[in-house]
């Protein structure tokens, strides 16, 4: 392609609204153009970069038997009211009616949709397993988009969905998807680690985020320091610290004016944060839920709505509903004498004695509350871990960083089937319903993580299996006839050898074709300058800071040796 008939939109300057890396070098090398808050036109440089990462994914999941196909955006209401989602999806779904008053939405997702095909279309256990997917834009309704394509309103994901007879099918199937995204991700040059991951509104048994490592991620990701255990923030669990048993005391009333927190409860108890329990009150579909945690903890509220149920709107309770359901105002609840529907009491709490709580009375906590004795609940796993926890696998200690999720896999087993009738008909003559998994990639997300990893001062340093393009050919004069011609004998020679190459025939001065190429990270540059009169040509790697200077004869060997060091194919 000759730059001077492109659509390269380039930026020197870093836009004002772009937050992080990713953002700014995709605005700023003419990938993107926002439209709306969370709304981007893809550019001739960003559909490149994001058809080579759907082409991948395509190779990768063929390989695993996966067929594609393509499913309607616009979906109607009645697929999503027979699988409950209809309500549970809350704000986030886009919802739209037809002229004749009947509901749709823009499919955020497409359990429903695929488990409609296949309960159409399967009646024996002898057409299954299967495994489809598809490469198409969804669309959610995000209550704060933000970091560019990392969080939007309409964005492109690779979803598959795999059918199976019984759960050892869908244990292969699992691990398929989970070997698939692996080379996926390694075609990329992207450095992730899978981890456990709650299955949010999607459902299931299990599932696993492929996350990648980056200070500016959106999620927490708690792992090992010795094993490889990992997980995201709202799964992850750890060993209960150990407090020594002591004998339980008498409970004891004492008046605390003005002492709300659990940091001036220290000072006045002239005791340490873990000898006191903190209760807090959510309100969950109108339903009133009370957490009780160690005072050094913080409340896990995936972990508490999962408790509760398929909950659409969770979170911390007005004034007014703690007042109900403790009989004081905020700072003064603890675990007895409650009026709430539900009560979840974390391990630690119960496995501890002689605790500090609040008396459900203004300007006074209890001391010596001990649980079974003073006050019930259901006991379970309800904090965040912290650092330094001690890992349930092995017994180290536990690290937290943030992360970017970009992929995740999960197995639904038969919660979309049963609900929606797809059945199969299984050797011994019995129906039976489908066991299902559910397996995502964000396209473009994808591509942000891989220039978050993969980045400098200049630019994008993109790997050679995703770049845009793989080699610009750079004429430092084209007013010059020897720099026009020989560059162009280049460029024709190197795109019928098969590589994707730009001629870059701008009439700029050679450090503008230099930014531009850094810029927007093309792995390889020749420049044809002064030593062409001697048959020889600059070649320089995107990622390297010395320059070789080769024959014109070279230029293959060398570039084919490119493509063999970086495992990609030609053409």
């Amino acid at each position: 392609m000759k730059m001077s008939k492109m659509l390269m939109p380039t930026l020197r300057e870093v836009p004002a609204d772009a937050e992080i890396t990713s953002h700014q070098l995709m605005l700023r090398a003419g990938m993107i153009k926002k439209m709306a808050s969370g709304v981007y036109n893809q550019l001739p440089m960003g559909i490149r970069v994001f058809k080579k990462i759907e082409n991948i994914i395509r190779e990768e999941l063929e390989k695993k038997g996966c067929q594609e196909i393509l499913c309607s955006g616009l979906i109607p209401a009645e697929l999503w009211k027979e699988s409950g989602r209809w309500d549970v999806m809350g704000a986030e779904m886009m919802r739209l009616k037809d002229r004749n008053a009947r509901d749709f939405c823009l499919g955020p997702t497409h359990e429903e949709v695929f488990t409609d095909i296949i309960r159409q279309e399967i009646t024996s256990y002898k057409q299954l397993p299967l495994n489809l997917y598809q490469i198409q834009v969804k669309y959610r309704d995000e209550r704060r988009p933000r970091f560019g394509v990392m969080r939007t309103k309409t964005f492109t994901m690779k979803d598959a969905y795999s059918f199976d007879t019984d759960e050892a099918g869908l244990d292969k199937s699992y691990n398929d998807m989970y070997d698939a995204y692996t080379n996926i991700f390694a075609r990329c040059q992207l450095n992730n680690s899978p981890v456990q991951a709650d299955s949010g509104a999607i459902g299931g048994s299990t599932s696993a985020e492929f996350m990648v490592k980056s200070e500016v991620g959106e999620d927490e990701v708690v792992f090992c320091s010795s094993c490889d255990y990992a997980a995201n923030m709202e799964k992850a669990e750890s060993v209960n610290s150990v407090v020594e048993k002591e004998e339980m005391m008498e409970l004891t009333e004492i008046n605390t004016p003005g002492v709300h927190t659990i940091e001036a409860l220290e000072k006045f108890f002239n005791l340490p944060a873990n000898k006191f329990a903190k209760t807090l009150v959510y309100e969950a579909d109108g339903k009133t839920v009370v957490v009780v945690v160690r005072g050094d903890r913080e409340v896990n509220e995936t972990k508490v709505a999962n408790a509760v149920g398929e909950v659409i709107e969770f979170e911390l309770a007005r004034e007014e509903v703690v007042n109900a359901v403790t009989g004081a105002c905020v700072g003064f609840a603890g675990p007895i004498g409650l009026k709430a529907d539900y009560v979840f009491i974390d391990k630690e709490v119960a496995d501890q004695n002689n605790l500090v709580i609040g008396a459900n009375k203004d300007e006074y906590h209890i001391q010596n509350a001990n649980y079974g004795r003073d006050f019930e609940g259901t006991v379970g796993d309800f904090r965040n871990v912290t650092v330094g926890d001690k890992c349930t696998k092995c017994g180290n200690a536990l690290e937290i960083a943030r992360g970017v999720e970009v992929g995740h896999i999960f197995k639904l087993g038969t919660k979309y089937s049963e609900a929606m009738g797809a059945t199969y008909i299984d050797k011994d003559g019995k129906s039976k319903p489908i066991i299902m998994g559910c397996y995502g990639i964000g396209v473009e997300r994808t591509a942000a993580a891989v220039i978050e990893q993969h980045h400098d001062e200049n630019g994008i340093v993109w790997p050679l299996s995703i770049a845009p393009y793989q080699l610009v050919v750079v004429p430092v004069n084209i007013k010059k006839a020897e720099h026009m011609e020989a560059a162009e004998k280049i460029y024709a020679d190197l795109q019928a050898m098969g590589v994707e190459v730009l001629l870059d025939d701008r009439d700029e001065r050679a450090g503008v074709k230099f930014k531009d190429a850094e810029l927007i990270g093309i792995p390889m540059r020749i420049t044809v300058g002064k030593d062409i009169v001697d048959g020889k040509v600059e070649f320089k790697l995107r990622d390297a800071q010395d320059k070789e200077v080769i024959t014109l004869e070279e230029i293959k060997t060398r570039v084919e040796a490119e493509f063999t060091k970086h495992n990609v194919k030609l053409g």
